[in-house]
Parts: structure tokens; C-alpha cells; sequence
């Protein structure tokens, strides 16, 4: 049942992150953390998402994008349809 809430809260992570450029030419996805903190911290043992524990929001990964990209194409066939793009 823990995995499932590490993956719901991963994918809700990337549904709802934006791009923001920190460098010339570099980009990461940002997204605000107000999950549940265990979620979050098994998150970031996996390598899935980073930042500080202290700020709102936290970046994904290249593999936590990946795996929220998976998730999304596993368990949300038809959210591309209904997604805003």
C-alpha cells in the first residue's frame, strides 16, 4: 500500500509541475510539496525528486520523470484526452 501512495504522490508531483529555468539552457521541473511527508522523503531516498526540506516545492528528477511518465501512461490511459496542454 506504500508504494502505491510513493507512485499516486509522484504522479500528482508531475501533473502538476511547471518548468523553470535556473540556467542558461537549463531547465527542471518544479512542483509545489504539500504531500505526505513520508511519501516525500521515500521519494527522495529513491532519487525520484530533490531540494531542500525546507522549501515549498521540490524538483523531479530525470528518473522521477521518467517513472511519473510510466505511471501516467500505466494507470491514466485517458488523461491525455482530458489533460489541457
Amino acid at each position: 500500500m506504500r508504494q502505491i501512495l510513493e507512485d499516486l504522490v509522484l504522479l500528482l508531483l508531475h501533473l502538476t509541475s511547471w518548468r523553470e529555468k535556473v540556467y542558461e539552457d537549463v531547465y527542471v521541473q518544479r512542483a509545489w510539496r504539500g504531500y505526505d511527508l513520508k511519501a516525500l522523503d521515500a521519494l527522495r531516498e529513491k532519487g525520484y525528486i530533490a531540494g531542500s526540506r525546507r522549501a515549498r516545492s521540490v524538483y523531479l528528477t530525470e528518473e522521477g520523470v521518467e517513472r511519473a511518465k510510466a505511471l501516467e501512461e500505466a494507470l491514466l490511459p485517458r488523461l491525455k484526452e482530458w489533460r489541457c496542454t
